[in-house]
């Protein structure tokens, strides 16, 4: 396996291209790829994240709890240098966008201790964001309840 980290590509669900490629790039400046008339390509973060136009995209998934939070199971984001989740996440605060859960720290004096907060696009889809002080703790091996 290479040292070199390649970009992700995720392909997520949307009602209105629009809207979509004026959220993503008002909201995390995501410039703008190949685009056709049902998809739009966007740089996020470095990586391919695509926006396949459908006309329903309901959200019909439970919730699982994590540290006392309700987590959509269902949901994408990025892990972020501590200095940069915070600047994301004043930016939220800023555009007045609803948390889906507020920015808090996660699994705090544990394993995997992470600032996090998650939010959804117009269309129902949930990003993460994340953030931890140590990046040995990513892929640190613990059990939580």
């Amino acid at each position: 396996m290479s040292d070199t980290l390649r970009p992700f590509h995720l392909a997520i669900p949307v009602t209105d291209l629009e809207l979509a490629k004026k959220w993503y790039r008002q909201v995390f400046h995501c410039s703008l790829g190949r685009e056709s008339s049902s998809w739009v390509d966007f740089n996020f973060f470095g990586h391919q994240l695509v926006v396949h136009l459908v006309t329903d995209n309901r959200d019909s998934l439970k919730r699982n709890l994590v540290d006392g939070k309700q987590v959509p199971p269902r949901h994408f984001g990025i892990i972020l240098d501590p200095e940069e989740w915070k600047k994301i996440a004043d930016k939220c605060k800023k555009l007045n966008l609803e948390f889906r859960i507020e920015p808090h720290n996660r699994f705090r004096n544990r394993v995997g201790e992470q600032f996090t907060f998650f939010i959804d696009d117009p269309f129902g889809n949930t990003l993460e964001f994340k953030a931890f002080q140590d990046d040995e703790q990513i892929f640190a091996v613990g059990t939580h309840p």
